[in-house]
């Protein structure tokens, strides 16, 4: 029986940096989810409430796949180490904001890096470990989120309400620094397969950002005819490169890694505007603390954690034979729990409504626990030689790009229906409501699945 593990002597190390970058990363991410209500309304920019996260996610996008390109050249080294001081500038930035233009700002920055430095992550895991070890690292990858699920939403909302949103920003910056020194030698040295990248597409991550970002622009203007005019331009914008950055075949979820991509994005997208319409919902038709709202992302975090670790175990125990019944299994789980969600800017009752939200992001947090590592095994053990970043690139923007189109979309629904005249209350729970159907739309695309993990290549775009 095979007995390498990710903590033995040949892997110890890189899994320890691994998890002080994930760590580091989730850390802020969740942290922003909580005080986002606050700052939004200290900077007096409401209006720009969704752009929080998609300006993050689309910046992600960016530094994604320009990144996958440079390792696959000169390997993860050079790119982590620009990148994780581009990551520590945007907070910074974001901390001394004075108003929610240079907040924005900041996060692009900060997104930009983050997609780097996750990027770089997925290529180290794709060269180093071997398929049979992957489902135990992703799992770890996951696992890093339990520190800052546990402690991270609440410390975050309880820094907010007692002293400032900017210091929570500041209490980031020390975890970069510290990841940034114990890390980097574990990156040093290593050379991905040479795979040649082409140049021409540096400007597709630039040109799906921009189209998608008009795009969610012309959501909120809807229903004048600029925003119309805005979200048509935007769609016609984003349309070429992104049918040139995803696999031949993502946007019908052609059996294999199209679907696996395809997949993938539809539920990331699900998870995040879950939450990020959540706490929204609880702070603000609810009137809870920010402390409290953090709570129900918490346990999200942990349950995501914990159901991580058992597809692990399964995956050893099958030699990695039932992963598609995993990643179908995950997503119905996941389905249910964000469906409870939904009704709860209704609930009057602030003890039931709490009590509802943990229970339903226990369980969005488990069902995606289950996916979401075994999604990235199977698509990692696709990946062709001097290709590795490509591949993770194709991870990346699948788990950055839906997210933004989700959150923003979201947001654009409730901008909307307010200004039509529905309450806040009704508009947050249509915003729900597309989370699950996002999520329904990912189970259908993980039916496409491959079988087993170890299958032949899929033809991608050039």
């Amino acid at each position: 029986m095979n007995k390498e593990s990710i903590w033995g002597a040949n892997f110890r190390a890189l899994t320890i940096g691994i998890v002080l970058v994930v760590t580091a990363t989730a850390f802020e991410g969740l942290a922003v989810t909580t005080i986002a209500p606050g700052l939004s309304k200290e900077l007096q920019g409401a209006n720009l409430y969704g752009w929080i996260f998609s300006a993050y996610l689309l910046a992600q996008l960016i530094g994604t796949v320009i990144t996958g390109q440079l390792v696959d050249k000169k390997g993860p080294a050079q790119p982590f180490i620009t990148m994780i001081l581009l990551f520590a500038v945007g907070i910074v930035v974001a901390a001394i904001a004075p108003n929610m233009p240079i907040l924005l700002i900041g996060r692009i920055l900060q997104g930009f890096g983050a997609g780097a430095l996750i990027n770089c992550v997925y290529t180290i895991i794709t060269l180093r470990y071997p398929d049979s070890l992957r489902p135990q690292i992703l799992a770890v990858f996951s696992s890093a989120y339990i520190l800052p699920g546990l402690f991270g939403p609440y410390i975050a909302g309880l820094i907010a309400e007692q002293l400032s949103w900017r210091y929570v920003f500041w209490l980031i910056l020390p975890f970069v620094i510290l990841s940034a020194i114990l890390t980097t030698p574990s990156f040093k040295g290593m050379k991905a397969a040479g795979g040649a990248g082409s140049s021409r597409n540096l400007f597709l991550p630039f040109f799906l950002a921009l189209g998608t970002g008009v795009f969610l622009f012309g959501l909120g203007e809807i229903p004048t005819f600029y925003g119309i005019f805005l979200s048509i331009a935007g769609l016609f914008i984003l349309g070429f490169p992104l049918y040139k950055l995803m696999p031949q075949g993502t946007l019908v979820a052609r059996a294999g890694l199209p679907a696996i991509i395809a997949s993938r994005g539809l539920f990331v997208a699900a998870y995040y505007g879950t939450q990020t319409y959540l706490v929204l919902g609880l702070t603000s038709v609810l009137g809870l603390s920010a402390d409290k709202a953090g709570l129900a992302v918490a346990s999200a975090a942990i349950s995501w954690s914990v159901a991580a670790n058992v597809q692990a175990k399964r995956d050893t125990a099958d030699l990695g034979a039932g992963r598609k019944k995993r990643v179908v299994t995950g997503l119905s789980i996941m389905m249910i729990g964000v469906a409870l969600s939904a009704p709860l800017a209704f609930i009057p009752n602030t003890l039931m409504s709490v009590t509802l939200a943990i229970i339903s992001q226990i369980i969005m947090g488990f069902g995606i626990g289950l996916a979401h590592p075994t999604s990235g095994a199977i698509a990692f053990s696709l990946a062709k030689p001097g290709e590795e970043g490509k591949v993770s690139a194709e991870i990346s923007v699948a788990d950055t790009f839906t997210p933004a189109i989700g959150i923003g979309l979201g947001g654009a629904i409730i901008t909307v229906m307010t200004t039509l005249g529905f309450s806040q209350s009704f508009s947050i729970t249509i915003a729900l409501l597309l989370q699950v159907l996002t999520v329904l739309l990912g189970l259908a695309a993980a039916t496409r699945l491959p079988s087993q993990s170890l299958l032949k290549t899929e033809e991608r775009t050039p």
